[in-house]
């Protein structure tokens, strides 16, 4: 079922079943995505768990959000920056801030077939770009957003997204000829 579907089943027929299919579609790339803001594994499960139990206690006002999808991820970074926000001095949260675009490359059956040096070109590549770059290209990439959900999300312009995506391709295109 796609997620609006599910949605709606929560909505109008308050389907646990539906609720909780739309917890194991969503769950692994809201988890990767909060660990990309925190790097703290309880503090993560929390944030997701708490949304999805606003998700099912509020499930009556379901059909307001317009794109579930994107609702989700800005709903995870805000609680993101939120618990940076409140658990941290003023000079560690600077630091934290700093580092809040780190994304995490994860490893998917496609890439273990690729051959170890090629692999570890792409993970250096990867890991030298840009924070920004980094994070919007493992959106794009990985999290299958569109370029106009992930401005949504994190609060850019299209433009900014489109240029970001644009930098990091170029980049890793650039990195990889080299090979």
């Amino acid at each position: 079922m796609e997620i609006k579907e599910l949605i709606d089943s929560i909505h109008y027929n308050n389907d646990e079943s539906a609720f909780n299919e739309l917890y194991k579609l969503l769950i692994n790339n809201l988890n990767q995505f909060a660990w990309s803001f925190l790097d703290d594994r309880e503090a993560c499960e929390e944030i997701i768990n708490d949304l999805f139990v606003n998700i099912w206690t509020g499930r009556h006002k379901l059909n307001k959000i317009s794109n579930p999808k994107v609702y989700f991820y800005v709903a995870i970074k805000n609680a993101c920056l939120n618990h940076i926000r409140s658990n941290t001095s003023k000079r560690n949260r600077d630091a934290q801030l700093a580092e809040t675009y780190y994304f995490h490359l994860s490893v998917d059956p496609a890439q273990l077939l690729i051959s170890k040096e090629l692999e570890a070109g792409v993970i250096n590549a990867v890991n030298s770009l840009p924070p920004r770059c980094k994070l919007i290209f493992k959106m794009v990439k990985e999290d299958e957003l569109s370029c106009n959900e992930v401005a949504d999300i994190l609060g850019l312009s299209n433009k900014t997204v489109f240029a970001q995506l644009a930098i990091a391709l170029k980049k890793l295109d650039e990195a990889l000829g080299n090979k």
